[in-house]
């Protein structure tokens, strides 16, 4: 009677009783307390211990029974069932009760990766100058509402709702080469495509898929984390090159190639992440033809191909690859919002074969019902009206923004007005501390980054992206009176 005098009974939880003994028996057990071959206290008088009825305790032990812990001999009681192995008894005392948090602290080693450490960004700011995203005010939401709920519902719901191809919806990646070959001269089929999330996941496929430890990838300088983590994780090893007004500097990934074994070059030839410049026409032939030579793999990051604002996008390198050495990688992050998770990593039917073979065992296939409703909304033409929409108003947008910074902080920033994407690349006065200002701004309602996530391979401080596509013209008047009264304080 002793051992279980420890038993309580909670009134307030919501737990019914007859669970909360049998779950505090069970405790018992794994700790030891309770050995195997124990004779538990009859029912009756468990129940008067407990200050409870007896059917109570009968049926908690009726459970613990069913699921093994308990063996009832005929005529001679309830015994802890007899094929536990023997457990040392832990003393219940004060410090063995605080030391122990197993939801808090695993027991065993968790590894150190530095690189797997960055912020997530979950601003909930009124006004936010952020990375570049889209306004989701623009979204076409009631079509993608209406084409959703017309997949739930209508069609064969054992195929509809079942298990699907892992390398996407056939209708989508159908819809994709059509739109794809149309908009960025491509020349894909079906097989060329694999959907995924979005960019981060073509990341890792292509990073586990193609890369072993301690090979090498070249990045730039000044580029994306979220893509070195990436290479870092698959443990590669990163060189990094410069990048000037006419994006990656090719005679430095030459004399890289010369020295060593180059295994993959990540880019973002329309508007280089997070300068914004577009790689120049005679870069991107050359970086083609070193790639053949040299037999690197090229992963052509599109991440907002199409906003460009002064002329017609620049057709991706994928559009002129004739060895196979490029995968071209896009998402609907921008077009629509980063909550719809559908993308496409495009390259050689070889290559997509075998990046959909290593997705199954991470990700058994994506969310059909979004996949089919994004190929319902390209083939009715939703997804392209509202990207021409769009591409009006994030230029009329970037125009004000930058009369405003041009007109308002002048003496404090220098940028270019970039031809296209949706943020400017700031430069702020040597003598500003960003840090603080940019904290100082979270306490009036606006987010900005302080540009320390880009600072990782380069030299170049006080910059950052103030992002303009997601806020209106009142708004963006509001984020730049802010940076004002901060700045001439």
């Amino acid at each position: 009677m002793q051992l279980l005098s420890s038993l309580t009974i909670d009134r307030t939880n919501k737990q019914a009783i007859y669970l909360q003994i049998a779950n505090q028996l069970m405790g018992l057990i794994r700790e030891g307390i309770l050995p195997s071959g124990y004779r538990l206290m009859s029912t009756r008088q468990l129940a008067i211990l407990l200050n409870i009825h007896r059917k109570t305790v009968v049926q908690a032990y009726d459970e613990l029974l069913a699921q093994g812990w308990l063996e009832s001999q005929t005529g001679n009681g309830t015994f802890v069932a007899g094929n536990f192995p023997e457990i040392q008894p832990q003393q219940l005392g004060e410090n063995h009760a605080n030391n122990i948090k197993p939801n808090r602290t695993a027991g065993f080693e968790i590894p150190i990766m530095p690189h797997l450490n960055r912020p997530v960004l979950l601003s909930r700011a009124g006004l936010h100058l952020d990375d570049g995203f889209p306004d989701a005010r623009l979204a076409p939401l009631e079509e993608l509402s209406r084409a959703y709920r017309s997949q739930l519902l209508t069609g064969n719901s054992y195929s509809r709702l079942g298990y699907g191809d892992t390398q996407g919806s056939f209708w989508l990646r159908q819809e994709l080469s059509t739109y794809l070959n149309e908009t960025r001269g491509l020349k894909t089929t079906t097989d060329n495509i694999l959907v995924i999330r979005g960019t981060i996941m073509g990341l890792y496929l292509v990073s586990t898929g193609f890369l072993q430890s301690k090979n090498n990838v070249v990045v730039s300088e000044l580029g994306w984390a979220g893509a070195n983590s990436n290479f870092l994780q698959a443990g590669a090893n990163l060189l990094t090159i410069p990048v000037d007004k006419y994006g990656i500097d090719l005679d430095a990934l030459e004399n890289l190639c010369r020295k060593q074994r180059i295994h993959l070059l990540y880019v973002t030839s329309h508007h280089h992440y997070p300068t914004t410049v577009a790689l120049r026409a005679d870069r991107r032939i050359r970086l083609l033809q070193l790639s053949e030579q040299y037999g690197f793999i090229i992963f052509e990051d599109d991440y907002d191909y199409d906003f460009h604002y002064e002329s017609k996008p620049i057709l991706p390198l994928a559009g002129a690859d004739k060895a196979g050495m490029v995968l071209y990688c896009g998402s609907f992050t921008k077009a629509i919002s980063p909550a719809f998770r559908v993308g496409y990593l495009v390259g050689p039917a070889n290559v997509i074969k075998h990046l959909a073979q290593l997705r199954r065992i991470i990700d058994r296939q994506g969310d059909v019902i979004l996949e089919n409703t994004i190929a319902e909304l390209l083939q009715n033409g939703v997804i392209q009206r509202h990207l021409r929409k769009s591409l009006r108003e994030y230029k009329h947008r970037r125009d004000y923004f930058c009369e405003l910074l041009g007109s308002r902080l002048g003496n404090q920033v220098e940028f270019q007005i970039p031809d296209g994407g949706m943020a400017v690349w700031t430069q702020f006065d040597p003598q500003i501390d960003l840090v603080s200002i940019a904290k100082k701004a979270l306490k009036m309602d606006m987010y900005f980054s302080d540009g320390s996530a880009h600072q990782q391979y380069s030299q170049i401080i006080n910059t950052t992206r103030l992002g303009f596509a997601s806020l209106t013209l009142q708004e963006l008047e509001m984020c730049v009176d802010i940076l004002v009264k901060l700045l001439n304080k």
